[in-house]
């Protein structure tokens, strides 16, 4: 299974990289949303997680586009920082499937991703 990480945070990515890795899945990574939309489109993952603050297009856009123009089905997880409930509500309204917070339990974000692949 192929995942999509969208994080602009260096270290935050590092975490999720390597975590989601060692439970078997391939990681590819976007450092801004942008590049984010690009890598979908050419890598069609079975899930992705999307930090909402990025640079030159943010996660609530790539959450729009995956569900305008591609996979209407692909899970899509987003990592909010605390006091950003309203953008985390807007996030669900445009289609994402869940949110963590952060800083999050790497042992919570695979559960949550087996989950959403299950039901995939």
């Amino acid at each position: 299974m192929k995942i999509l990480i969208a994080e602009d945070e260096a270290m935050m990515l590092a975490v999720l990289q390597k975590n989601l890795e060692d439970d078997g899945y391939e990681v590819i990574i976007a450092t801004d949303g942008q590049e984010a939309i690009e890598l979908f489109q050419n890598h069609t993952p079975d899930l992705v997680i999307t930090d909402i603050l990025m640079p030159y297009a943010t996660g609530l856009e790539l959450i729009a586009t995956i569900r305008s123009h591609s996979e209407p089905n692909t899970p899509i997880i987003v990592l909010s920082a605390m006091g950003q409930e309203a953008t985390v509500l807007e996030a669900f309204n445009l289609g994402a499937d869940d949110f963590l917070t952060k800083p999050f339990n790497p042992t919570e974000l695979s559960l949550r991703v087996r989950r959403l692949l299950k039901r995939k």
